[in-house]
């Protein structure tokens, strides 16, 4: 067991763990944080997507040790129901999720985007989003959504 610096949604935070123990875990049974789901366990399907330093990035199968000091966001960090952040407005507004399961993921990717790429094309939401599974057939509504959100965030 080691000791980690972390900070989880602009809170510092401290976590003993063995070092190869997997973000996942420790943000769904330690913190107590639910945003990001056990999909594939091998960082393939994007429903445990997180943003670390900004980035998306899968916790599944990202060790502890590799996110000691970084900035650590999930979807409860995203924004709240009393604020959400637009991306969040925009897929409900787009209505551009059925079960909800990879919801998360999908919001945690495409906030990496619109940070990086404030004006993304329908190509680069696409494109950005491929490595996010849903099963439920919504990306064409996703990609709206994005879009939409993209268009808030600029305006």
């Amino acid at each position: 067991m080691q000791t980690y610096q972390l900070t989880v949604n602009g809170k510092a935070q401290e976590i003993s763990a063995d070092p190869e123990t997997p973000l996942l875990s420790i943000l769904r049974h330690r913190f107590g944080l639910s945003g990001p789901r056990f999909g594939c366990g091998a960082g393939e399907c994007g429903a445990c997507r997180v943003l670390i330093d900004g980035r998306s990035m899968p916790s599944c199968d990202t060790p502890i040790w590799a996110v000691a000091g970084k900035q650590i966001v999930t979807v409860e960090g995203l924004g709240s129901k009393d604020d959400p952040h637009p991306l969040q407005k925009a897929i409900i507004a787009e209505q551009a999720m059925q079960c909800g399961y990879c919801i998360s993921g999908i919001l945690m990717t495409a906030a990496a985007l619109l940070r990086h790429t404030p004006r993304p094309s329908e190509l680069q939401v696409r494109e950005a989003l491929d490595r996010n599974l849903c099963r439920c057939g919504a990306h064409n509504r996703i990609v709206r959504a994005v879009l939409r959100a993209s268009e808030e965030l600029s305006a």
